[in-house]
């Protein structure tokens, strides 16, 4: 898996960049003929490895679908880190704000 290039175009666009699941893909594993489950876990895997993280947080396997690829170091990275665990406090019972999610249900299905 080389994401030089993804890595790249994020830090160019301040951290952030929208980029096709076709696209990561194309770079995760050219010769494969469809996203799996476990090649999106270890597409992520290797994003956290370099750095870069991703909402929604669990890739899908559709080819057509866009995410965000986030710089984990940047400020908007750590706040998608902050928001991801309140998501998994609020999964188990233990948010702080239990209410939260109420107000954003798109948020909540990106973090997890």
């Amino acid at each position: 898996m080389d994401f030089t290039i993804i890595k790249h175009a994020v830090e160019v666009d301040h951290g952030i960049k929208r980029v096709s699941m076709h696209f990561i893909k194309k770079h995760a594993a050219p010769e494969r003929a469809r996203l799996s489950a476990e090649l999106c876990t270890q597409i992520s895997e290797e994003f956290e490895r370099i750095g870069l993280t991703t909402l929604p947080r669990t890739l899908p396997t559709a080819e057509g679908e866009f995410v965000w690829v986030i710089q984990r170091d940047s400020a908007l990275g750590e706040v998608a880190a902050v928001a991801a665990v309140l998501a998994h406090l609020d999964k188990i019972g233990m948010s702080p704000l239990p209410q939260v999610f109420d107000n954003y249900p798109q948020a909540k299905s990106h973090l997890r």
